[in-house]
């Protein structure tokens, strides 16, 4: 299984980016798919995650103005930025929790891409 995400770039501060993420390859069932970020010198991050039956939640700080959606029949997923700041520029991180997968756990998710990197220009 495989997961690509695309989107990132250079953007001035309170513009907005799409991210999006695609899942290929053979899986079993993926319960929730995720956005995760990381700053250089920090911890990596939920951004935002969404369950099977839909149900979003989000970092505080991000809540607002980021909306994380998927399409179950593409295995798709996509985060929609808005009115981006400096913090927010990260290298983020599309991830998957798929149990059949039986691959190793990393901060709640066995699925990951390789990341795409975001920053914001004050």
């Amino acid at each position: 299984v495989q997961l690509q995400a695309s989107g990132g770039g250079l953007v001035q501060a309170g513009g907005s980016l799409r991210l999006s993420c695609s899942v290929s390859g053979k899986y079993f069932g993926i319960n929730s798919m995720a956005w995760y970020r990381q700053a250089p010198g920090s911890q990596r991050e939920l951004v935002a995650i969404i369950v099977s039956d839909g149900t979003t939640t989000y970092l505080s700080d991000v809540r607002g103005r980021f909306t994380i959606s998927r399409d179950k029949a593409k295995n798709t997923a996509s985060l929609e930025m808005n009115r981006l700041k400096p913090s927010d520029s990260a290298v983020y991180y599309c991830a998957a929790d798929d149990p059949g997968a039986g691959t190793p756990y990393y901060y709640g998710m066995n699925l990951w891409g390789k990341g795409t990197l975001v920053t914001v220009s004050s």
